[in-house]
């Protein structure tokens, strides 16, 4: 399994939370590898999450769901 990692994107706080903002895929769902797999937020700064690898995606957090960033928010395998 690999883990998709919500990424750091405050430089001011790398372990703070954000929000994930929404998911492009369903749980269950096979994905390619750089597919788009979701877009995440930090105050107002927002970023796209990719797949990276190929396989079945597992979420593990819940759109609008506060998130640490580094915290892993799917898997996939």
């Amino acid at each position: 399994m690999t883990e998709v990692l919500f990424p750091p994107l405050s430089k001011e706080e790398p372990d703070g939370q954000g929000v994930l903002a929404t998911w492009f895929v369903r749980d269950g769902e096979r994905v390619e590898e750089d597919q788009l797999l979701a877009e995440v937020q930090v105050d107002k700064v927002a970023a796209d999450v990719p797949a990276p690898v190929a396989g079945v995606v597992h979420l593990l957090v819940e759109e609008e769901q506060a998130v640490r960033q580094g915290t892993a928010i799917a898997r996939i395998g």
